[in-house]
């Protein structure tokens, strides 16, 4: 007999014969998770973290480079489908009450907040026009901060405005922080095992279990090849989608651009951010846009963990979704009238959830 150690070492631990689809998402994480790593170590052989050389290394890497232009569109085309992948498993999360394994799912939004910043850092290396702007705008969101913000803003450019030191640091962090999601990834997965999943039912999974492999291992392939073909029809035919047309332009620190906008995953915590005129207001709502995950195992009511059976919440969660899309839109649009009404209604039902879900299971208990 196999020891439990190298059970969970092949990932072979038996799981709930009822689990869906839903739960294949965390495999294709770890899955772009490699490809990240393995695509921006080749960019990073070939990258120059210096303001004159940055924009010019891109090119190069794209043109000169054998197979570079391959690496340089994976690695981007990549960065959004890790995104797309971490808030559909989010969204499982809320919705089956996943969150209720409590060091999993804090362990989880820490990967998420390590994820976006890493993401952060990353788009401004190309060093285009939206690179640069875009690092300005969130940058000086520091300076919002009480007594420390200039200070602070100032210690992080390396001097005072956005420079080589800048984009130095910024390169450092964009490949250090890779490892701590490859850590955080690793506990994140033994703490699951302790416990093991969730299941559409939310009932205890040990009465009716089958071995993971080959039951689950061959729906991860099914999704991690749906995946792969879908980065690769992108890569081959689509692969600016995701890009910003100004940040085909080197940045000038003399030209704004007329709209500054993140990449498209940022856009519903900068149109969040973007509804509250005051700034330390726009700054703590962006960062509890991310931190509000934080609450969910804490302020769970309902007696059942998923909301299958839960119409009013399944509702609430919806609505969620569809609020979820529509600050992302919104957020693309100029600073005007109807988008900026859309933009703070969308961010207050966003926060709303997060206070009617507790109130909802008190009072779906009653009945």
């Amino acid at each position: 007999m196999y020891d439990q150690h190298t059970l969970l070492l092949f990932n072979l631990l038996p799981v709930g014969s009822n689990i869906s689809t839903w739960w294949n998402f965390g495999s294709m994480l770890l899955t772009c998770s490699a490809m990240q790593t393995t695509t921006g170590f080749f960019l990073a052989i070939h990258y120059t973290a210096n303001t004159n050389l940055a924009f010019s290394s891109i090119i190069h890497i794209t043109r000169d480079v054998p197979y570079g232009w391959i690496m340089q569109n994976l690695h981007a085309i990549g960065a959004s489908m890790f995104f797309i992948c971490i808030y559909t498993h989010i969204a499982r999360g809320l919705y089956y009450g996943s969150y209720l394994n409590k060091n999993v799912w804090l362990t989880g939004t820490a990967l998420l907040a390590t994820l976006m910043a890493t993401a952060f850092f990353g788009y401004v290396l190309p060093w285009g026009q939206m690179s640069f702007w875009a690092a300005t705008v969130i940058t000086n969101l520091l300076t919002a901060v009480p007594y420390l913000g200039t200070a602070l803003t100032t210690w992080l450019w390396g001097g005072f405005s956005i420079n080589d030191p800048t984009l130095t640091r910024f390169f450092a962090l964009h490949f250090i922080l890779p490892f701590a999601i490859i850590s955080l990834s690793s506990i994140h997965i033994m703490l699951l095992h302790t416990e093991g999943s969730s299941n559409p039912l939310g009932t205890n999974s040990d009465i009716d279990k089958i071995p993971f492999h080959p039951y689950h291992s061959y729906k991860d392939i099914l999704m991690l090849t749906i995946m792969v073909t879908t980065m690769f029809t992108i890569l081959s035919f689509y692969p600016n989608m995701f890009n910003d047309p100004e940040n085909f332009s080197k940045a000038n620190p003399l030209v704004t651009p007329q709209h500054i906008k993140p990449e498209w995953y940022f856009l519903f915590a900068y149109g969040i951010l973007r509804s509250i005129p005051n700034k330390l207001g726009g700054a703590t709502a962006l960062v509890l846009s991310v931190t509000i995950l934080l609450t969910a195992p804490f302020t769970h009511t309902s007696y059942m963990r998923p909301m299958t059976f839960r119409p009013l919440s399944q509702l609430m969660f919806w609505t969620l979704v569809a609020t979820f899309i529509t600050i992302t839109w919104a957020a693309t649009k100029p600073v005007e009238p109807p988008f900026t009404t859309i933009g703070q209604t969308t961010s207050l039902l966003y926060f709303l959830f997060f206070i009617m879900n507790p109130l909802l299971g008190l009072l779906e208990n009653m009945n």
